[in-house]
């Protein structure tokens, strides 16, 4: 796995400050990407232990709200692959420090119905998040206005309280 980027104080990408990881690797191609050079699956530096370890203490100040993966596409399987030892470091690590993950796949549709399915690794990947913002960014319902969120048709959805009651959970502030 490669990323692009690694933001050290982001409040843009969830509630607080946060560490911001952004892979590479994306196949939806959305029109009107921010982050275009990002759908590259080697574009950037590739990822592995020392970045992980860089993260893990970039975590460690009690100002920093949690994790935030963007992209690129963090649920492609190869990223999913490739950010689960991070993850599972996270967790053990900072158990109450919160992690979002953007990803233009519907996770009701896309990960829930056919990704859990296909991969293994898909559920554990989701069983360390707390929300998921989902949805591809559709330039035409491009919405500056919105929290957390690039355009309207995306969620912000709760993970956990989606899991524990078998339906989609909007995440609230």
């Amino acid at each position: 796995m490669y990323y692009s980027e690694i933001k050290e104080c982001d409040i843009a990408n969830g509630p607080g400050v946060r560490v911001t990881l952004f892979v590479s690797g994306c196949t939806h191609h959305c029109k009107g990407c921010f982050n275009e050079m990002t759908w590259d699956f080697t574009y950037g530096t590739p990822f592995g232990e020392d970045e992980i370890n860089k993260i893990i203490k970039l975590l460690k100040p009690s100002y920093i709200e949690g994790l935030t993966l963007l992209g690129g596409e963090p649920m492609e399987y190869s990223n999913q692959q490739g950010l689960l030892p991070l993850l599972r470091r996270v967790r053990q690590e900072y158990p109450d420090k919160s992690i979002w993950c953007y990803t233009g796949y519907l996770y009701d549709k896309d990960i829930l119905q056919d990704f859990c399915h296909k991969w293994e690794v898909t559920r554990e990947f989701l069983s360390y998040l707390d929300v998921i913002v989902d949805g591809e960014f559709v330039e035409e319902l491009k919405d500056i206005t919105l929290r957390f969120r690039g355009s309207s048709n995306q969620r912000i959805i709760d993970v956990k309280s989606s899991e524990k009651e078998g339906q989609i959970v909007l995440w609230e502030t």
